[in-house]
């Protein structure tokens, strides 16, 4: 059996300058925790792959092809790939996200 508890894996380095841990790496799919801090975002980006986005705290507001909404903990949101997508955590409150990607991109993330 393989665990991982996000508070103990690694900060990954990312240009969003925000919390990112990775929880899962395979080919067949790659996980990250992300924590948002009041006021922060990712920056607007464009992903090789399909992204799910599973809200585990907060209310961030997750924006997909001009189309933005926040969303409560235990809400699952789809992006399809190559799509303009991000993530604002415009509350005041901590907001915590699972991003699932699959399959695990071979291609770099393109920033907007």
């Amino acid at each position: 059996m393989i665990t991982r508890n996000y508070r103990k894996e690694p900060l990954k380095e990312n240009p969003h300058g925000v919390d990112v841990r990775k929880l899962y790496d395979d080919p067949s799919a790659q996980i990250m925790h992300i924590t948002l801090n009041p006021g922060e975002s990712l920056k607007p980006h464009k992903t090789p792959v399909d992204v799910v986005f599973y809200i585990l705290e907060g209310e961030p507001k997750i924006h997909i092809n001009g189309e933005s909404s926040s969303f409560m903990k235990d809400t699952l949101i789809e992006s399809p790939a190559n799509v303009p997508h991000h993530i604002s955590n415009e509350s005041e409150e901590t907001a915590r996200v699972l991003v699932i990607k699959a399959p695990r991109p071979e291609n770099q993330t393109k920033l907007l």
